[in-house]
């Protein structure tokens, strides 16, 4: 069961990792990120992010497609963690997961800020409206503690 898919360019690190852990119930942390295999630097990282009893795989956006349509991760309670707007857009749309959180998204020099952490390029704000004009709900939120806040209302 998909109990929350997260967009954060981070993918995993302390902070998020044990707070929506524990907020959601997840025993597995799906990190759907076609650069992240190759980079080991990264994969260091997150290992050591990595919360206890919770298992972490890294697959590819398609791989991951795959796994989920699969039904092999159907004996998890499964979060989904990718790091752009493009791969949220690809995985909701194929797997109809209608509940999008946007976590922390990077600055870049065409991305302007419309939350604190969340930074967006005109396309990531088309692919955003696009999402929420077709029903998916898509909600700024950092951490469990914070306001939830409909991504509709930052993009006005």
């Amino acid at each position: 069961m998909i109990k929350l898919l997260r967009i954060d360019h981070r993918l995993l690190h302390g902070q998020v990792a044990f707070s929506w852990c524990k907020q959601i119930g997840t025993d597995c942390i799906l990190l759907a990120c076609d650069t992240l295999l190759n980079d080991k630097l990264r994969m260091s990282a997150i290992k050591m992010a990595k919360p206890s009893g919770v298992k972490v795989v890294a697959k590819t956006v398609d791989d991951s497609i795959k796994a989920i349509e699969s039904g092999i991760t159907d004996k998890y309670n499964l979060f989904i963690v990718v790091e752009s707007i493009e791969d949220a857009d690809k995985l909701a749309r194929a797997l109809n997961i209608k509940s999008i959180n946007l976590g922390g998204t990077k600055p870049t020099d065409d991305r302007h800020v419309i939350s604190k952490a969340v930074y967006v390029s005109d396309n990531d704000e088309k692919i955003l409206k696009d999402l929420m004009n077709d029903g998916f709900e898509v909600f700024t939120q950092m951490v469990p503690s914070d306001k939830r806040v409909d991504t509709k209302e930052l993009l006005k």
